[in-house]
């Protein structure tokens, strides 16, 4: 009888053991309890979030709803798309979205990519060089070859672009729209994270990540704010292009940045991208304004001379003529690449340039510096 009890009481314990690994390891030793952990949306506005039941009921816009699923047994609502998590194969279609990856140490999930143009990154490079991630086209033209090839899950798109996923959409792939690039807060683009994490089963990963951006971000605009200026100074942005100024709209993610680094934008309306403005009209807002940003891929070092020569017009602004160009080159920075998820590090480059005194003397920018 005392045998029969220990045997039993063996076999429980190892019943508990066997469900409390079961438990505890999903996909690829990912965490099921990371999974399901409870995702708070503060500033982005493109996505929404709700828990129900072990899902992640996961609003894009309005009209696309998506269930992410750790099991293949669990009902979703009606009018929602399951989706098993966490994925391991996707394609990227813009260097926006391949940050959220990036900054999650998740590039074994992206096997696609519409190019490479402008990317730094050597992991991602040498993926492409040896086929782990291949090169589907552009927006427009894609390779519906090379998009089976990457035996994606699901596909992240930016649906107000050019488009052109119809053959795409033949093939039965999940597309799910990716809406950073719309966020007008610099913290809601960040934020677009948590939403890839939910995907990859990194939720409490990009959960930390992120509070360490806004923890980041918000102490220095703090600091900046309590300084309390007399007078900011005035910044524009832009060059001229085939015969327009393409000018970000005052409320614009990078208008956004420039305010809460203490300084006064010159475009004021309620554009969310931009405006093309003719040079008489961008020059009438910004003659007299102190700084002027400019980001651009320019073959060689970019100066004032080859500003000057762009446009000749350029040299009559205050800001060129007192040489506070705040510049980016995009041949020599991976910009786009990495930072809409680094807000944070963007608003400390402002700052040091806007009020050097709030920032460490010995502070070198990452992506922006005054243009010598």
């Amino acid at each position: 009888m005392k045998k029969t009890i220990w045997i039993m009481a063996i076999s429980a314990l190892l019943c508990a053991c066997s469900g409390k690994n079961i438990k505890s390891q999903g996909a690829e030793g990912t965490s099921s309890e990371d999974s399901l952990t409870e995702i708070t949306v503060k500033y982005a506005t493109g996505f929404t979030v709700r828990d129900s039941a072990g899902i992640h009921l996961v609003d894009v816009g309005k009209n696309d709803h998506f269930a992410l699923v750790s099991g293949d047994d669990v009902a979703v609502p009606d009018g929602y798309t399951k989706i098993r998590v966490p994925i391991k194969n996707t394609i990227c279609m813009t260097a926006l979205q391949l940050s959220n990856f990036t900054i999650l140490d998740a590039h074994d999930v992206v096997k696609g990519l519409t190019g490479t143009k402008n990317l730094f990154n050597k992991d991602i490079l040498a993926r492409v060089k040896d086929g782990r991630i291949v090169k589907i086209g552009m927006e427009g033209n894609f390779d519906t070859e090379m998009v089976l090839a990457a035996n994606p899950d699901v596909i992240f798109i930016s649906p107000f672009k050019r488009g052109g996923y119809e053959p795409i959409k033949e093939t039965g792939i999940t597309l799910v729209p990716h809406l950073g690039y719309k966020e007008l807060d610099p913290l809601g683009q960040a934020e677009w994270i948590k939403f890839v994490g939910m995907f990859i089963g990194k939720e409490r990963q990009a959960q930390e990540v992120f509070d360490g951006i806004e923890q980041r971000y918000n102490d220095l605009k703090d600091k900046v704010k309590s300084s309390k200026y007399e007078v900011l100074p005035t910044v524009f942005s832009g060059e001229m292009h085939h015969g327009n100024w393409h000018a970000v709209g005052g409320k614009n993610y990078l208008a956004q940045i420039f305010r809460d680094a203490g300084s006064d934008y010159v475009i004021k309306d309620d554009e969310e991208a931009g405006e093309n403005l003719e040079f008489e009209k961008m020059y009438a807002l910004a003659a007299n304004a102190d700084y002027w940003r400019i980001l651009n891929s320019f073959p060689d070092e970019f100066s004032y001379d080859a500003l000057k020569a762009s446009e000749a017009r350029n040299e009559l602004f205050k800001a060129f003529k007192e040489k506070k160009v705040i510049y980016c080159n995009m041949k020599q920075q991976p910009y786009y690449e990495i930072s809409p998820v680094q807000p944070d590090v963007l608003l400390k480059d402002f700052v040091a340039i806007f009020h050097p005194e709030l920032v460490e003397k010995d502070y070198q920018p990452t992506f922006y510096y005054l243009l010598k």
